[in-house]
């Protein structure tokens, strides 16, 4: 429709798909519903929308480099090994991996993670697949005592670093390139608002949750951050789409890095005054 043809299609496709799970994990611990019953099911379809971009990513960088037919399915092939043997590990060899990266001394304990974070990255980035992916996948491997105390270790880096992303993401964007790409991004966040919603609300309510729940975690999912920017920098920087698509990635996500969390706030409030005023079924 805009005229960027089917490059700059797939490219706003997965720029518009995924949801920022850091933004998403955020706030869900900030509003205290980690131990609420729609949790587990937000964050299963954050986890399969970060494997489903082990499979775009190779794809997208095969499209924009103008890789053959052979070469993307190549790509893609390595990249399905790789998640595959790493989810394989995870579930059988999930212990040892864990007593592997585990010590008592909290300093050893950090320096562990990173390193390991770095090198699983830095050798998925080698064999074709996304390095933030390769990270994610470390840290499914890792479970159980080991896990938990990671992620409470790892919390204030997770923080920094994401705050960090955002002042970049800041740095490299001219506000005088987002007025004439206002109107579709705000039509984007629209449509993209409507369909997150109600996947959470539809995987919601196939576990049994009450709408209540699946407000929350349709409303969960809206957020947009990271993988999208990445998306667009990736496009953009291989010369296969022009500079408004980035502009365009830009006002998106900032319409739904802020809309989102909002939105997460305000579903609660806002399912109890409607059932207020229309009494439903739970």
């Amino acid at each position: 429709v805009l005229g960027w043809g089917g490059i700059g299609a797939f490219v706003l496709g997965g720029v518009t798909y995924i949801s920022s799970s850091g933004i998403v994990a955020k706030v869900l611990s900030d509003l205290g519903r980690l131990g609420n019953r729609e949790t587990p099911v937000v964050l299963s379809l954050l986890v399969f929308e970060d494997l489903a971009m082990a499979v775009y990513l190779p794809i997208l960088t095969t499209v924009l480099a103008g890789v053959s037919f052979a070469g993307g399915l190549q790509a893609v092939g390595i990249s399905l090994v790789v998640v595959t043997i790493v989810l394989v590990v995870a579930l059988r060899f999930g212990a040892t991996v864990s007593a592997v990266v585990d010590s008592k001394d909290r300093e050893v304990f950090l320096l562990t993670l990173i390193g390991g974070a770095l090198l699983v990255a830095g050798l998925a980035s080698a064999m074709q697949v996304s390095a933030a992916v390769g990270a994610f996948l470390l840290g499914i491997a890792i479970s159980g005592a080991t896990a938990t105390n990671a992620a409470r270790l790892l919390e204030p880096l997770r923080d920094l670093f994401a705050a960090v992303f955002f002042v970049v993401f800041g740095l490299n964007t001219d506000p005088a390139t987002i007025p004439p790409v206002l109107g579709y991004a705000l039509l984007l966040a629209l449509i993209t608002t409507i369909t997150k919603v109600a996947t959470g609300w539809w995987a919601a309510k196939r576990q049994g949750v009450g709408r209540l729940g699946r407000a929350r975690a349709g409303a969960a999912l809206i957020a947009r951050g990271e993988f999208s920017i990445v998306i667009a920098g990736l496009a953009v920087a291989s010369g296969a789409v022009t500079e408004e698509l980035a502009a365009l990635a830009t006002a998106y996500v900032l319409l739904m890095a802020v809309f989102g969390p909002i939105a997460a706030r305000l579903a609660e409030p806002a399912m109890n005054l409607f059932r207020r005023s229309v009494p439903l079924p739970v």
